[in-house]
């Protein structure tokens, strides 16, 4: 089993769009900045985030509801020098709502959240599992 992506349903796709984009600096796949759908991928690593619609995926499913409650995804992302990728997300738009901080001896995170309200968790690895 390989993972292919992490799928964010979101009202305002023109906004999430912009942040995967230009404030996270992931690459997307096509340039749908309008959607309904878009992959996003990081410099490294086989998965990556995709955006759909939430009308669309409601027609499709007819089950769930054009507006989200609560946190329905936490999307993390590894980074090599977080206190870096922090100032440099910040200077774009991004709120940190915790961290950089240390989460284990062998982690330190910072969460924020998309125009969306989802969690976004950066990972900076300091110690591998031996």
């Amino acid at each position: 089993m390989e993972l292919a992506q992490v799928r964010l349903l979101v009202t305002d796709f023109a906004a999430c769009y912009r942040f995967y984009a230009e404030v996270l600096g992931l690459k997307p796949q096509s340039g749908a900045t309008e959607g309904p759908y878009e992959k996003f991928s990081p410099s490294t690593g086989a998965a990556g985030i995709a955006l759909q619609d939430r009308a669309m995926m409601a027609g499709i499913l007819g089950e769930l509801g054009d507006a989200a409650s609560g946190h329905r995804s936490l999307v993390v992302l590894r980074v090599d020098d977080l206190d870096s990728y922090c100032e440099q997300i910040t200077s774009r738009g991004a709120e940190l709502l915790h961290g950089p901080a240390p989460m284990t001896d062998r982690m330190r995170v910072a969460h924020l959240k998309d125009p969306e309200g989802n969690l976004v968790e950066l990972q900076e690895w300091l110690l591998l599992r031996a």
